[in-house]
């Protein structure tokens, strides 16, 4: 990981892997998580002639906390990002949480950005016609139940994972999430990807989980930006059998985002679903300067 300093004075922690020449793929982790490098994602994307760069939210591993941010306000982080990588436009793709910021550079820089990629990504919370909770696991329930009434009801929540994540390697993660995680799932938390979801959710609490809460804050609150918005070719990625981020997110962002091309897959879930990725990326890899 790298560091840069942002012109308000805060940190900002990224990583880029690919060749120099290649064009750049903006990768937003899901939440809790930080800007360690996916192996599995960044082997796709080098394979689709793509340079990707990931970073860490605002109060995620080594990146400063920005009280009170809305989704909206990484964009301003992320043009920082891009200008001192010497990028004028990328492709940018989000998982999980991920997901809606990915969707506020597509809506609020569309200078900046080619494509937009979301994958298993959150809806808003006041989104018309959708059930925020119908459909997740328990866990996450009581999270977002919490995240509603407020930072103090959060942090009781959250506490006492933060421990079991610092010391997380794969298995568990698959103990300690078993709730959220249908059969399709488990079966991908292993290996290469088990090892490194274990890495990326380790370095998000490293030094505290207020990106954790952040994060969670942001989603249950105006975003600072309207779907609907969005003009650059946009994909949104959705597995049937997720428990995280329900299916129903999926198909509502699919019908909301002007444009969307939606692969919403019945037989995926919230982790599964990255085996699209491969694919997804080369699509991104379309939409950027030869």
């Amino acid at each position: 990981m790298q560091t840069l300093q942002l012109s308000d004075g805060r940190a900002l922690d990224y990583a880029v892997e690919g060749k120099a020449e290649d064009p750049v793929l903006l990768f937003h982790h899901g939440t809790p998580g930080s800007g360690i490098v996916q192996r599995t994602l960044s082997r796709a994307a080098i394979d689709s002639r793509l340079r990707i760069a990931f970073y860490s939210r605002a109060g995620a591993g080594g990146s400063s906390r920005l009280p009170g941010r809305s989704v909206a306000d990484v964009v301003p982080d992320l043009v920082e990002l891009l200008d001192h990588l010497g990028v004028e436009r990328c492709a940018t793709a989000g998982w999980s949480g991920g997901g809606p910021h990915c969707l506020a550079l597509g809506a609020l820089v569309p200078d900046r950005v080619t494509g937009v990629l979301c994958v298993a990504g959150v809806a808003p919370y006041d989104a018309e016609g959708l059930d925020f909770l119908a459909g997740m696991g328990e866990d996450n329930v009581e999270e977002f139940t919490a995240a509603v009434a407020g930072e103090e009801a959060l942090r009781e929540v959250l506490d006492p994972a933060v421990p079991r994540l610092r010391d997380a390697d794969a298995k568990g993660l698959l103990e300690s999430m078993s709730g959220l995680l249908p059969a399709v799932d488990r079966a991908q938390l292993t290996d290469v990807f088990g090892e490194d979801m274990s890495a990326s959710f380790r370095e998000a609490v490293r030094l505290g989980h207020d990106g954790w809460v952040d994060d969670d804050l942001a989603f249950v609150k105006d975003w600072g930006f309207d779907v609907g918005d969005i003009a650059v070719p946009t994909t949104v990625i959705q597995g049937a059998q997720d428990l995280m981020v329900p299916f129903s997110h999926g198909e509502w962002l699919a019908s909301h985002i002007p444009g969307a091309v939606a692969h919403l897959l019945p037989g995926e879930g919230h982790l599964s679903v990255t085996s699209a990725l491969p694919q997804a990326f080369t699509a991104l890899r379309a939409t950027l300067p030869r």
